[in-house]
């Protein structure tokens, strides 16, 4: 039998818990409970305003995540009818992460999918200009601490604009990426979205590599910007603006178009399997 003390921090525990996450269970049960459909798709340009994310020789995170993304739901407009693209930020702006995904899920998107540069850091504060490739990354359950070192690096740079944003902790509900008790609540939420989430990551990464990019994988991160979302969500990362030859790249013409292209027939393939 349960002690008192338990009983007394049971009792609580169990009504914040439904306080935080009825909401979110109740819209994904009504999407289970209906016929699922690909209709509404949100695009995040990773950073913005003055978080310029990381930085190459030539150019900012933020200025070439939001070129892709707006020829990316420019695309998506012509080549699949019907569905509606929405944008977190389509300018210059910062956008508090959690108010991105916050986004996402008032307008019911079914699918969320943040475009980022990644960058390799080396000793003594400088970039490691030989690590190339692109990798998609899906929400993990775990607690930071527990990944492997450069994994916790990479989420530990980019959760920190939160750290940035006014009132971020109310703004998360207690969100800590070492908190242990974050992810009992957070993985509740995410759990029955989280095959989807890797189906898409999957055939992002599957697209790129069609390209001859150099596949690092699909990966589970402890990201700000992903752990509330409703629905399957990725943020996936184009290559390294760190690598002069990948920001040459990712800025030119060519190179967006591509990526691009990689992104709208991984969206197509993940529809057609979803709806099959």
């Amino acid at each position: 039998m349960l002690s008192d003390m338990t009983k007394r921090f049971i009792a609580p525990f169990l009504f914040f818990l439904s306080i935080i996450l009825l909401p979110t269970i109740l819209l994904a049960n009504e999407q289970q409970d209906s016929i699922y459909r690909v209709r509404t798709i949100v695009l995040d340009a990773g950073h913005g305003g003055p978080i310029p994310g990381a930085r190459g020789a030539t150019s900012l995170e933020k200025d070439v995540a939001l070129q892709v993304v707006l020829k990316l739901g420019k695309a998506i407009a012509q080549e699949m009818p019907g569905i509606k693209v929405l944008y977190t930020r389509t300018t210059d702006v910062n956008v508090e992460l959690y108010k991105r995904i916050e986004f996402a899920n008032e307008n019911r998107a079914d699918l969320f999918i943040s475009v980022h540069l990644n960058s390799a850091p080396a000793p003594r504060g400088r970039q490691n200009k030989t690590v190339r490739g692109t990798e998609t990354f899906v929400s993990l359950f775990g607690r930071l601490d527990e990944q492997e070192p450069s994994l916790r690096e990479k989420a530990e740079r980019e959760n920190k604009d939160i750290l940035l944003e006014e009132n971020y902790e109310e703004n998360y509900g207690g969100f800590d990426p070492n908190d242990p008790a974050s992810y009992i609540l957070l993985s509740l939420m995410k759990s029955q979205f989280r095959d989807q989430s890797i189906r898409l990551a999957s055939l992002i990464q599957e697209q790129y590599v069609k390209s001859g990019r150099e596949d690092r994988g699909v990966q589970e991160l402890s990201l700000a910007v992903l752990a509330r979302a409703s629905m399957p969500a990725v943020l996936t990362e184009i290559g390294f603006i760190s690598n002069p030859n990948e920001e040459t790249y990712m800025k030119s013409e060519r190179g967006q178009t591509e990526i691009v292209k990689n992104l709208v027939d991984a969206i197509k393939a993940y529809k057609l399997y979803m709806e099959r």
